[in-house]
């Protein structure tokens, strides 16, 4: 197990949903917080909600897309707080449309947030976190990590890319004091969707139904599911999935490697 109390926590994405609900979750436990977003409004409202007797946390703009602002955050942290022991790459963007559809543009703003901005942080902190007597590396991927729906192909890319490189990342910290964790959230009642980039091909009916279909499966509520996600960093453990929708997928997926889709879709 792994006492919070007093430790040092990062977490990009925090200004709302899953980001919000953890940094509340470490908060309770008494962590110390370093809260990253583009959104300076919510940051605030996420550092008043996580206030409390004995905390520090600090607030700080920042885009994980832009490569000299990351690399140059440990040092804004680090003349904040005294260390780093729990780094949490959740900031993460969405985008709609096929393939066809998506500019490239598009397709590269996506991976450069959701698969580089992770790596960015994990190379930028990772001489903090190795100076901890005991961190963990929190990257948080995706359901659509363990599945690839249709109509994802950016995203997907990107959750499946953090996937592999946090578990790579896993095994070459084997026998460290760095423990590497990823999560596969599943349907979370964030504004993800609802802010997600639409390509331009894409009609308006395409959109409502996209709509539509992604409200109606983003239902747990954002604290439920950071309370999972803390509890499992507490324990250290290497991998979480988020829901039962998500546990679901993931096991028909593992017995059917290659028609999953067929299955998981007729069943909706």
């Amino acid at each position: 197990m792994m006492n919070l109390a007093g430790k040092t926590a990062v977490v990009t994405g925090a200004a709302n949903g899953i980001g919000r609900a953890i940094s509340r979750s470490l908060a309770r436990r008494g962590c110390h917080l370093a809260l990253a977003d583009l959104n300076e409004a919510g940051l605030a409202e996420t550092a008043d909600l996580a206030a409390g007797a004995g905390r520090r946390i600090t607030c700080h703009r920042l885009d994980v897309a832009d490569k000299q602002a990351v690399a140059a955050f440990p040092e804004v942290v680090r003349a904040a707080h005294p260390g780093v022991d729990i780094l949490v790459n959740n900031a993460g963007v969405a985008l709609g449309g096929t393939f066809d559809q998506v500019a490239e543009a598009d397709f590269e703003w996506l991976i450069d947030i959701n698969f580089w901005g992770v790596v960015r942080m994990t190379r930028a902190f990772m001489p903090l976190l190795k100076a901890s007597d005991g961190a963990q590396l929190v990257n948080i991927s995706s359901l659509f990590g363990l599945i690839a729906p249709p109509g994802q192909t950016a995203y997907c890319a990107a959750k499946f890319a953090v996937r592999g490189f946090s578990e790579s990342l896993r095994h070459e910290l084997e026998g460290s004091h760095i423990g590497v964790t990823t999560v596969h959230p599943g349907g979370v009642a964030t504004s993800i969707a609802k802010n997600a980039r639409h390509s331009q091909a894409q009609t308006n009916a395409e959109l409502d139904a996209a709509h539509r279909r992604y409200e109606k499966l983003l239902t747990m509520p954002p604290d439920e599911a950071g309370e999972i996600i803390v509890k499992a960093v507490e324990q250290r453990r290497p991998r979480i999935i988020v829901g039962s929708d998500a546990r679901n997928a993931s096991i028909v997926e593992r017995l059917f490697p290659v028609g999953y889709w067929k299955l998981i879709n007729y069943r909706r």
